[in-house]
């Protein structure tokens, strides 16, 4: 599932600002990056299933494994672990109104504080 219009599209900031705020909010980057991508995840483990939020982004300039990069945000995700296929984020997918919810309201409390940053 595609959150869209969050506010969050296109936002830029610094890594290190933006992977404080995300710690905040259980959002971990754990090993998801490379030099050029992050990708900052929070499990949400229900009786329907695990599920996971994902927050991707890019280096609009720099370079993440220096630690010196600005990251450019794309649209979140939700999805549905399968195991042992992996996340799936399809339209066919169920994802409980409670659960969306409480991904919406992360996903407003993080766009407020990296607005305070930027």
């Amino acid at each position: 599932m595609k959150f869209e219009n969050t506010g969050l599209e296109s936002m830029q900031i610094d890594l290190n600002q933006l992977t404080h705020i995300m710690e905040q909010h259980g959002m971990v980057l754990a090993g998801q990056w490379d030099y050029e991508r992050v990708t900052y995840d929070r499990k949400f483990e229900l009786k329907e299933g695990i599920y996971y939020l994902r927050i991707f982004g890019f280096a609009a300039k720099g370079d993440v494994g220096a630690e010196d990069a600005l990251i450019e945000l794309m649209a979140p995700l939700l999805g549905k672990h399968y195991y042992p296929h992996g996340v799936e984020y399809g339209d066919n997918e169920y994802f409980p109104e409670s659960l969306v919810q409480t991904c919406e309201k992360l996903l407003t409390d993080i766009k407020g504080e990296i607005l305070y940053y930027v």
